[in-house]
């Protein structure tokens, strides 16, 4: 059975299906690669922040202690001086100048005996209790001082900062190792519709081995355009080859004929003439396509029709156009073979033409052909249009010996001018078979 592009095997989950957000974050995971190194960036850095936490968090017990030895030091040195004011007062004010603090010292009944700067605004940073054998001789109170400390965002602001600045950088890394697959990405989709003078230039992206990789592409490139310009020679060449000998071929039928030869094998040989090279014009025609050989011009719906019904012998009364603005824009052989391909198939395989319309479908401009057969049978609208279908023995009436391209062709043109075919039966009867074209040019001027 075939599977859409969508379909899930569904390893580990019933039905083959992932739940929603797991299915969004794979799919966003699995993205482009400047995406996939954004991310990895990302994540090492979370991972880095991580690890930094977890070793200050283990630290901090350490940190804790030397920060109460460092207190301890600084009581002691003050008792040593505690009963000399003069030296107790410089070394507080050596203290408080050095660390940029604003302090407090009092006796043990809680009198001032020296301030540095302003009394600290609600409670003290820290208290150091001084103390000798046992006894207490006052206490000294610390703060930090009005422009002396740092603010309190500005610690956060800087993790922000840092963080910000990190995550930028990231991402024009990303970028910049993602540029040179872009590049590529880009010219292989370019050359696979068709553009075949693609080549990559990686410019300053051009190290390592995606310079390789661009050299390899572009000689690839290089070598398609040589091969696909060697066979549009060839097919050139081998089209006018054919045509040459069915010219010459029909020159000998009307000979015959005015040499009185048998009509009924003048016939014969003049319907195989006229079907090989009805043959060699399509395989032409798709061959165009292949090559993507389209001359794409400002053309009127209408003149091609009348056109196509000249072409096929037809008369222009059966054309029908119910649409007021007939412009197109498209190859005009290409299209002139459509309609033709058209109007031979209701022709010989619809019992004869009812009549060719130009009419609006779908809110674009469609041609289509109506018939006075039995109609499609059911279920073979969808197939009409394939490749070597022939339908069956039953309804379109194909002839055992058609190869059933023209249909085929028909969607092929009708793709490559932006538009699809359709096939339908009529409530009055017979069938209605056409195709649609894309988006219109612009009004001019």
């Amino acid at each position: 059975m075939r599977h859409g592009p969508g379909h899930n095997h569904g390893h580990g989950h019933r039905g083959g299906r992932h739940p929603a957000p797991l299915r969004g974050f794979r799919s966003f995971v699995r993205g482009p690669l400047r995406r996939r190194l954004f991310l990895w960036v990302t994540a090492s850095m979370l991972a880095t922040g991580l690890v930094v936490g977890t070793g200050m968090t283990l630290t901090g017990g350490t940190w804790r202690q030397d920060a109460g030895r460092m207190r301890q030091f600084a009581a002691h040195r003050l008792a040593e001086v505690w009963d000399s004011p003069a030296q107790r007062d410089a070394l507080v004010r050596a203290a408080a100048t050095e660390l940029l603090l604003d302090v407090e010292v009092q006796d043990a009944t809680g009198a001032v005996l020296l301030r540095t700067g302003e009394p600290c605004d609600g409670e003290p940073d820290f208290t150091l209790p001084v103390e000798r054998a046992g006894q207490r001789l006052g206490t000294a109170s610390a703060c930090r001082g009005p422009g002396r400390g740092r603010p309190p965002w500005r610690a956060p602001l800087g993790w922000v900062l840092a963080i910000a600045t990190l995550w930028m950088v990231s991402g024009w890394l990303a970028r910049r190792l993602a540029r040179p697959m872009d590049l590529l990405a880009l010219a292989a989709r370019s050359l696979g519709e068709g553009r075949l003078d693609t080549r990559v230039d990686l410019g300053r992206h051009a190290t390592g081995e995606f310079a390789v990789l661009a050299s390899a592409f572009n000689e690839m490139a290089a070598r398609i355009e040589r091969q696909m310009g060697d066979q549009r020679e060839l097919l050139a060449t081998v089209s006018h080859e054919l045509r040459t000998p069915l010219a010459h071929l029909r020159v000998l039928v009307e000979l015959m004929r005015d040499a009185g030869g048998p009509e009924r094998m003048a016939e014969q040989m003049e319907r195989e003439v006229m079907e090989l090279d009805s043959l060699v014009g399509e395989l032409l025609a798709n061959s165009r396509l292949d090559f993507g050989q389209l001359t794409r011009r400002a053309l009127d719906g209408g003149e091609l029709a009348t056109r196509a019904l000249e072409r096929t012998g037809l008369p222009l009364e059966l054309l029908g156009v119910q649409v007021a603005d007939t412009r197109l824009e498209g190859d005009a052989t290409l299209l002139g073979r459509a309609l033709t391909n058209l109007l031979d198939n209701a022709r010989g395989h619809g019992q004869g033409v009812v009549a060719l319309r130009l009419l609006e479908r779908d809110g674009r401009l469609a041609f289509c052909v109506e018939d006075q057969g039995p109609g499609l049978p059911p279920g073979e609208e969808g197939r009409l249009f394939e490749a070597f279908y022939r339908g069956r023995a039953t309804g379109t009436g194909r002839e055992a010996g058609a190869l059933g391209l023209g249909l085929a062709l028909v969607k092929r043109i009708a793709q490559a001018h932006g538009g699809d075919t359709f096939a339908e039966n009529r409530a009055e009867g017979g069938a209605r078979v056409g195709f649609t074209l894309g988006p219109r040019p612009p009004p001019s001027g």
